[in-house]
């Protein structure tokens, strides 16, 4: 079942201080409800073994850590953070990028607790992060790209080529994309919410243009009535489209065109457009804007970039099922 808002009295078997911390991760940093339930069971669980220790998986699962007084966490060493390390690496058996989500859950939890000045010190600063070996993202070429928008069709054809049109060409979130409204589109530009509820303004090339253009004719077609009618896509029952039915939707037309949907998702569909603009020499400080991330790989941090860049890379590649583009 997939996470949603945690209401305080569901957040148990942790501290009353690590709660507060959960709760500001919803109510003051707009976290995402998963990513909120991800930190939640990190921290219980290293709240657990710093309160039983290394004990059977059974025993461990029960433990209550509620009672773990804040004096009792000024006491935790470096080194009883690297032994919790050793016990995730060696009985856990997590792997390193698993213990590097963990390591940054307990990272700001201290860092919360002394801004709210309940703790001197901050052991987890001096803590090594695990080595990753970095994966290089998988994406489609320009030619799969234009294959997929030419295998879309069907009674929503337009409302489907619309939304593939816009995750190839600017990169949105899937979350991003569901969660647009008609009036987060004006002439060129589009606004997005991304994570943390922080706002961007993308501007959008011809191809999105004239695949939301085409949409438009065919919402003004549809019989049914639209019961979200501020949503942008909306399904058939007239309700703002789901995350899961845009997933089914680009399984089925990456199977119908050849595509491996064991490699390929509509995640990798954000992939393919920043790797595409790169390769296309888009300034990686861009990308960084147009994607929405504070930080891109081993990027320097984004500083400021303006809005005619932005426009004039993202008009670079103007992928469309009009045109396929390079064909490598």
């Amino acid at each position: 079942m997939k996470p949603t808002y945690m209401k305080r009295e569901q957040i148990t078997d942790i501290p009353p201080y690590c709660v507060d911390y959960i709760v500001n991760l919803q109510v003051v940093r707009s976290l995402s409800p998963l990513t909120v339930h991800e930190y939640y069971l990190d921290l219980r669980k290293f709240f657990r073994y710093l309160k039983a220790g290394d004990v059977d998986a059974e025993t461990f699962e029960t433990v209550d850590a509620s009672d773990f007084t804040i004096e009792q966490f000024k006491e935790i060493t470096l080194g009883r953070l690297y032994e919790y390390l050793a016990y995730l690496q060696s009985d856990q058996n997590v792997s390193p990028r698993s213990r590097m989500r963990k390591i940054s859950s307990i990272r700001g939890l201290y860092k919360h607790l002394k801004t709210q000045k309940l703790i001197e010190e901050n052991p987890s600063l001096d803590l090594h992060l695990p080595k990753i070996q970095k994966r290089l993202p998988q994406y489609l070429t320009f030619r799969q790209s234009y294959e997929l928008l030419k295998a879309i069709d069907g009674r929503f054809k337009a409302r489907n080529l619309a939304m593939i049109t816009i995750f190839l060409n600017c990169g949105i979130r899937l979350s991003e994309l569901v969660g647009l409204n008609l009036t987060s589109i004006n002439e060129r530009e589009m606004r997005v919410i991304g994570k943390g509820n922080k706002e961007r303004i993308l501007y959008l090339n011809d191809a999105c243009l004239s695949a939301l253009r085409e949409y438009a004719d065919e919402r003004k077609k549809y019989t049914f009535k639209i019961t979200e009618p501020e949503a942008l896509f909306v399904s058939q029952k007239g309700k703002r489209i789901s995350q899961r039915m845009v997933q089914t939707m680009v399984h089925e037309f990456m199977e119908r065109c050849g595509i491996d949907t064991s490699v390929f998702s509509v995640h990798k569909l954000r992939h393919t457009s920043a790797t595409l603009m790169y390769q296309t020499g888009v300034d990686v400080r861009v990308l960084q804007e147009i994607l929405g991330h504070a930080n891109l790989g081993t990027t320097e941090i984004y500083t400021h970039i303006k809005d005619s860049q932005i426009l004039e890379s993202m008009q670079k590649i103007s992928i469309s099922d009009k045109k396929s583009g390079p064909t490598k």
